[in-house]
């Protein structure tokens, strides 16, 4: 027979009991006692389980015990009261009990919000149902999450925006939660959702707009910045109560992120980069508006079009959202943003430059001329060089250039390739360690002009010929470069295979004959000068005595 529930198995036996069976009948048909049968016949509903007796513990002696602490703590001071800690050694020392601190912590966590309820002395909080105009109010948060970063596991920060009528959300990651982060995700939502609400944004106390709370009443200190960026953009902020008692008043964000985490980042994603991780969260957000918010008969997208047209227009001018820093460059090339050092070009040592710092990168200025640009670090204490920062003191100092930091973070991030490598000990084997040195040194500051590619191509083809000069290798450079300009199909010869280019370098002095004009003037003629000649035979022959003298 097959498995069946209680309730159906009841419903069967009233079933067949109507139709004439017998008690015994059923017993035998239904594998039950006759009190089941009788049970059965009785009552549609089967009796509901008996709970077992609680067993009893080592705790139930102390029970009355932290009744009594609890109760105690209802008028002590807030910053004296009893943790579950406390309690436990209370109980142990005062009391000699043995029972264990999982056991305590059960129980505490079950009995204090019943006796906190008793006292009447928290009255319970009603939630009122609130209805949300088109276009008027959004709710704004951040939430962390966890990314496989080009191989590392780290945690940053999801910016979200979203409407409170549509549900409409902007979502945005970056490495950190800070001000920049803040304010670069509201200009990116804001100019997605193409407006600005009409009415209030509901925030939390985040330390990048609110710089003090002034007691439990809406009353705050907002940061300067944060006051010209709303004004900027005709936000007026509203904020909720500090802690877990306000966050029912932005639940539609709460949830939200939530919700969000859920479903795109789990598993964990894998991304080389924030950049290509922001990608995939605009393709996330675009497939998120097609769904329907619990019971709603239209999408997300389908509100959205109702509320986007009652949004206030944006401004025309732009917000500078970085904040600026104007540190010294120490003796390294280093400045120190926040708690992260960056290099910039070793000419500015000693000088003072001006860094605009962003979510994601930071901006060197030096005479408003861009001298450096760094994607930002995310852990703290961390340090990122550039290479090409470090090339005119490694010139004077070829030594240097086999243990720099710079030239290591090169190698990890793929720009210093092992054609480099190949290249870099050629020319040291024919031109010596320190000539070979200056020699690669030179060649990597062909890629301030050279694109990385057309340059790695140029060592390549200078190697397998043998030609270790950097002029050899900004000509081949530029050959790839043509080469890819204006693709021309290469002969295979009895060395090179069908399909792979031959490895030919032309010399600069070939190369700069090869690119003169041509040369249209007669060759040179020495007969005017042969009447020098006849002149110098005369002059002999008339002063022969000169001769025997």
């Amino acid at each position: 027979m097959p498995h069946m529930s209680k309730v159906e198995l009841y419903a069967a036996i009233r079933r067949d009991h109507r139709d004439g069976l017998s008690i015994r009948a059923l017993e035998r048909k239904y594998c039950v006692t006759w009190r089941t049968v009788r049970k059965a016949v009785n009552s549609a509903w089967p009796e509901p389980r008996k709970k077992l007796p609680r067993r009893a513990t080592a705790l139930d002696p102390y029970k009355p015990v932290i009744d009594e602490i609890l109760r105690s703590d209802l008028d002590a001071p807030r910053k004296q009261r009893h943790t579950i800690t406390r309690i436990f050694h209370r109980l142990i020392e005062e009391h000699g009990a043995e029972v264990s601190y999982p056991m305590v912590r059960r129980y505490v966590a079950d009995r204090k919000p019943q006796i906190l309820a008793a006292s009447g002395k928290v009255p319970v909080e009603a939630f009122v149902p609130q209805t949300h105009q088109p276009g008027m109010e959004a709710e704004v948060d951040f939430g962390d999450v966890t990314v496989r970063l080009a191989g590392e596991l780290v945690t940053c920060y999801l910016f979200s925006f979203r409407l409170s009528y549509s549900g409409k959300a902007i979502h945005r990651v970056f490495a950190s939660c800070g001000q920049e982060a803040f304010f670069e995700g509201h200009v990116h939502a804001l100019r997605t959702l193409g407006g600005v609400p009409r009415s209030k944004v509901r925030y939390d106390n985040l330390k990048a707009a609110v710089a003090q709370v002034l007691g439990l009443n809406r009353a705050r200190v907002e940061t300067d910045r944060w006051i010209a960026f709303k004004s900027h953009f005709g936000i007026e902020s509203f904020y909720c109560r500090p802690g877990v008692e306000g966050a029912h008043e932005k639940g539609g964000v709460e949830g939200q992120i939530g919700y969000f985490r859920r479903n795109h980042f789990t598993p964990v994603p894998e991304v080389g980069s924030l950049a290509e991780l922001n990608e995939m969260v605009e393709q996330w957000d675009l497939h998120d508006g097609r769904r329907r918010i619990g019971s709603r008969p239209r999408t997300i997208d389908e509100y959205f079009a109702d509320e986007q047209a009652l949004l206030r227009p944006l401004p025309h001018e732009p917000f500078e959202t970085g904040r600026t820093f104007t540190p010294r460059v120490d003796r390294y090339g280093q400045i120190a943003v926040r708690t992260n050092r960056y290099s910039v070009p070793v000419r500015l040592i000693g000088k003072r430059v001006r860094v605009v710092l962003h979510a994601s990168h930071l901006v060197v200025y030096d005479q408003n001329v861009e001298v450096a640009r760094h994607e930002r670090l995310i852990a703290k204490g961390s340090c990122r060089l550039e290479l090409d920062h470090y090339l005119e003191a490694l010139v004077r100092k070829p030594g240097a250039f086999p243990g720099a930091t710079a030239l290591e973070q090169a190698r990890s991030a793929g720009k210093f390739t092992p054609v480099h490598d190949a290249w870099w000990a050629q020319a040291r084997k024919i031109h010596g360690e320190r000539e070979g040195t200056r020699a690669l040194i030179e060649v990597l500051l062909l890629g301030r002009h050279i694109p990385h590619e057309h340059l790695v191509a140029g060592l390549a083809a200078a190697l397998r010929s043998g030609a270790l000069t950097a002029d050899a290798v900004a000509l081949e450079a530029r050959k790839a470069a043509q080469t890819e300009n204006e693709p021309a199909a290469h002969v295979p010869t009895a060395r090179t295979s069908p399909g792979q280019p031959t490895a030919t370098v032309t010399f600069l002095h070939e190369w700069r004959l090869a690119h003169l004009p041509p040369d249209t003037r007669p060759l040179p003629s020495v007969a005017a000068y042969d009447q020098l000649l006849r002149r110098r035979r005369t002059s002999i022959g008339a002063h022969p005595q000169g001769e025997a003298q």
